[in-house]
């Protein structure tokens, strides 16, 4: 695997697009003419092909950015027979980049699984797919008819639905639901110690697999030789909001945010702030989005997170603060239940943004937002408190003057607007 299969890899910065269909999948003929088959998998793990996936730096593409090898080797570690779990189940409301590689590449993502079962030892495979996204579950059903027989070799697969939840596609919530039937997060061991059965499980994000599958065909060298030192290769990101073309675009790791937006076609109108990272990313101003680059260091410099490659501009016109109490909101109610600072803590956090948004707060309720956010951080079973935290302090930075406009009680005419981040499902929510 250290040496590229193919003589003549795309020309192209782009590792991804070039290999997806359009308007439809790729087929397996179609897919086996650029793509070798996959080496059968093994009962032993297989070191050289993590050797491979480390020289090529690839890191996570699901959020946290970890790096795969050091996955695939905790996993390859382990006493018992491995699971490997591909995770498309994909919560975040504002991305939508893993269904559509699901639909568009299916083979891709296979491949990727295949490989990654054959690095660590493993023999089952699962396809975790968000239960919304049908056509992501029907392209990957007609792909395994396709290769029925022979595909992926000594590997069995299955396709499994996640209930829609912004907490659902969360590895440990993966795990409960892959064993007890109900996704949510818990306590203990990490799932490449114990997970599906008990089993050490490797969950990786569906863009990270696929991306492992390139690797495979062109070498390591070919994926480092775009993006930065320390996160190689390109990306998947979903652009929506207020720009010309909202769409998910595929991207260099560490080109500058202002070109991924471009790339959309543009801003549609002024621009008034940028999301990146999701529900559980940042605000940006228009200043520091025009001049950062979207790679983990450069946006941890400005306080913004890569998180799945999300980006929503934010038209002028819009009320910051509004969108970000709607979600708030939204986001309460996305608890599992489980813990008692996010089921209390986020419903009073989003009480008090929505009395500032609606012009019903008391001076004090700022003061009272901030103190509430430092009680429930650190303090959950998930990621779900710290993120919406983290979003809701951002906008506070941004959107300042208007908060305080708003504490004021002085009336929001851009809160009318229709909303630009969606909140699936909830009762109050305006079509954008």
């Amino acid at each position: 695997m250290s040496e590229p299969i193919l003589p003549d890899p795309p020309a192209t910065a782009a590792r991804l697009r070039p290999h997806l269909g359009v308007g439809g999948p790729v087929d397996l003929r179609a897919h086996r003419a650029t793509f070798p088959r996959p080496p059968r998998a093994r009962r032993a793990a297989d070191l050289a092909l993590i050797e491979s996936v480390e020289a090529a730096g690839l890191r996570g593409r699901g959020g946290a950015s970890f790096p795969t090898a050091v996955k695939l080797r905790a996993v390859a570690g382990g006493r018992a027979r491995p699971v490997v779990v591909a995770n498309g189940s994909e919560g975040e409301p504002a991305s939508y980049k893993d269904a559509e590689i699901l639909a568009l590449g299916p083979h891709l993502v296979l491949d990727g699984a295949a490989l990654a079962a054959r690095a660590v030892g493993a023999e089952e495979v699962i396809v975790a797919v968000d239960a919304r996204q049908r056509g992501a579950r029907a392209s990957l059903e007609r792909a395994l008819e396709e290769r029925s027989g022979s595909e992926p070799p000594g590997v069995w697969v299955r396709v499994v639905d996640v209930p829609a939840g912004y907490v659902s596609g969360e590895e440990r919530s993966l795990v409960h639901l892959l064993n007890r039937g109900r996704a949510i997060p818990t306590t203990g061991p990490r799932p490449f110690v114990r997970g599906v059965r008990g089993r050490p499980t490797l969950i990786q994000n569906v863009e990270t697999l696929a991306h492992l599958a390139t690797i495979h065909a062109f070498g390591p060298g070919w994926f480092r030789s775009v993006g930065p030192p320390d996160m190689p290769g390109s990306m998947m990101v979903t652009i929506s909001g207020g720009v010309a073309r909202p769409g998910v675009y595929e991207v260099e790791v560490g080109s500058p945010m202002r070109g991924a937006i471009a790339a959309a076609g543009g801003p549609s109108a002024g621009i008034g702030g940028v999301l990146v990272g999701g529900y559980a990313g940042s605000w940006l101003t228009p200043h520091v989005a025009d001049r950062v680059t979207l790679d983990p260091r450069a946006l941890g410099a400005v306080g913004g997170i890569l998180g799945a490659g999300i980006l929503v501009v934010l038209p002028e016109r819009a009320c910051g603060w509004s969108e970000t109490a709607a979600v708030m909101g939204w986001l309460a109610g996305q608890t599992a239940g489980q813990c008692g600072p996010c089921v209390h803590g986020l419903a009073a956090i989003a009480g008090a943004a929505e009395r500032i948004a609606a012009g019903r707060a008391r001076n004090e309720e700022l003061d009272r937002l901030t103190r509430w956010a430092t009680d429930v951080e650190g303090r959950g079973a998930c990621g779900l408190p710290d993120g919406a935290v983290r979003f809701m302090r951002s906008a506070i930075q941004v959107f300042g003057d208007d908060v305080r406009d708003h504490v004021r009680g002085h009336r929001c005419t851009a809160a009318r607007e229709p909303r630009i981040l969606p909140t699936p499902g909830a009762r109050r929510e305006r079509a954008a």
